[in-house]
């Protein structure tokens, strides 16, 4: 059975957060609006991008790859050149669109969508692969073993699992927020309305001793500034 989450209203508010800022979303990635921090943090931004691109290549997620909270796609497009076949899970049907017309307009097979809450769903294959973009800082502490053992659970027999994720770095998000020290922040969409969401910055040293206790072989490291890459199997 699924564990409740501790508070429920926070997640609620974190997916509402995600589902209104979908039209947007693609503004943080691009560095552009309220994220845009001058042309050298851009190029610094995408140097960094262009490394965990060619870390995930390393990788190569064959088979059957199963991406947790894929959002908008950036990373769906990338994991299609490897998958055989597919499934892409998010809690929003807005971002779900989004990623369908993006794999359509780059003329990629489409993955199997499935729409659930990534605190509730469990997995009824198994998969070579499991993929997570920018998530696990979501997961709060309390859901952290259960949301690991549910990827236990998706993985095939001799199955491995890649992430990328955030640094604690003001530059890497918008203009008007603030990075307090917990474990919560609030987060502003263009239009001025604001939501808290769950954000959880790690070290890579801790988050692998972590997984190690919960009976998995990790390997995290960091680019220079902006993000948190990992492995694990």
């Amino acid at each position: 059975m699924a564990r409740e989450p501790v508070d429920r209203d926070l997640l609620d508010e974190q997916l509402a957060y995600y589902r209104a800022r979908a039209p947007e979303y693609d503004e943080w990635f691009l560095r552009t609006g309220r994220y845009d921090r001058g042309v050298q943090a851009t190029r610094d931004w995408f140097a960094e991008v262009a490394e965990v691109e060619r870390a995930l290549d390393r990788f190569a997620p064959r088979g059957q790859v199963l991406e947790l909270a894929a959002g908008t796609g950036w990373w769906t497009a990338r994991l299609a050149r490897y998958a055989g076949a597919l499934t892409a899970v998010d809690a929003s049907p807005e971002t779900i669109e989004r990623n369908r017309v993006r794999m359509k307009a780059m003329n990629l097979a489409l993955p199997t969508y499935v729409q659930a809450d990534l605190f509730a769903w469990q997995p009824v294959v198994a998969y070579d692969a499991v993929f997570f973009g920018f998530w696990l800082s979501h997961v709060p502490e309390e859901h952290f073993a259960a949301f690991w053992q549910l990827v236990r659970n998706a993985l095939a027999p001799g199955g491995r699992v890649f992430f990328v994720d955030s640094r604690r770095d003001p530059q890497s998000t918008a203009h008007d927020h603030v990075l307090d020290d917990g474990d919560v922040q609030w987060r502003r969409l263009n239009d001025g309305r604001r939501f808290r969401v769950v954000k959880r910055f790690y070290d890579p040293l801790e988050l692998e001793e972590t997984l190690r206790r919960l009976g998995w072989q990790a390997v995290v490291r960091t680019t220079a500034r902006y993000f948190l890459i990992g492995e694990a199997s």
